[in-house]
């Protein structure tokens, strides 16, 4: 489990080895805490496993599955990618629950400067949208965020400088590919509609059983 408030670190390499391969990342600053193999950190939002450690850089498995539903397939090295290691018992909860598994992904359509802050619009499929309410929160290349407009296509988010300067939105350019997943909440509410709610949820559920 993630919390959205993301670190930036740099691609060093990316061999692959058929549709699969190895991610090597750099973080720009350290994690406060030591980093094992085995341990969880999310790239770009999605959760990876800790597969080598090499001179304060992490390398990580990635599966053909990954790299076709996230963006982490259109990344080369130098490119820049937000990092957050997986919470433990007690650590403050400073974005919203994040489970870094990518629901889909989204297209920056518009960057628009408004004063101080910045504005993004981010088209993406109805399937995702379905998810997504007035004011709520949406996980942006792993960063957590509130919606701000809904759209018929996308959606808008407001960024303050702060967000700019720590996240990978500094690089963001009309046409970057972000992965997005929805509030955890949402896609419940979503299963148990689509089984009718309430107690027809429970006998269809039940059905599905025998």
């Amino acid at each position: 489990m993630f919390t959205g408030i993301v670190r930036t670190g740099r691609i060093e390499s990316i061999v692959m080895q058929g549709e699969a391969g190895r991610i090597k990342v750099t973080p720009e600053r350290p994690f406060e805490q030591p980093v094992d193999l085995g341990d969880s950190i999310a790239v770009n939002g999605a959760c990876l496993t800790v597969a080598a450690i090499e001179d304060g850089s992490y390398c990580f498995d990635v599966l053909a599955e990954t790299f076709d539903k996230t963006n982490l397939g259109e990344k080369t090295s130098g490119s820049m990618v937000n990092l957050e290691r997986a919470l433990a018992l007690g650590d403050m909860l400073g974005g919203h629950i994040v489970t870094g598994h990518v629901d889909g992904t989204g297209r920056v359509k518009n960057i628009e400067q408004v004063d101080r802050d910045w504005k993004f619009t981010i088209q993406c499929a109805q399937e995702m949208l379905m998810l997504m309410v007035y004011k709520g929160s949406i996980a942006l290349d792993g960063i957590s965020l509130t919606v701000a407009e809904l759209l018929d296509d996308g959606f808008v988010v407001h960024i303050i400088p702060h967000t700019i300067e720590e996240t990978d939105m500094s690089e963001f350019k009309i046409g970057t590919k972000v992965n997005l997943e929805a509030d955890i909440l949402g896609k419940h509410v979503q299963r148990i509609l689509e089984f009718g709610g309430g107690q027809d949820y429970r006998l269809n559920f039940e059905n599905m059983q025998v």
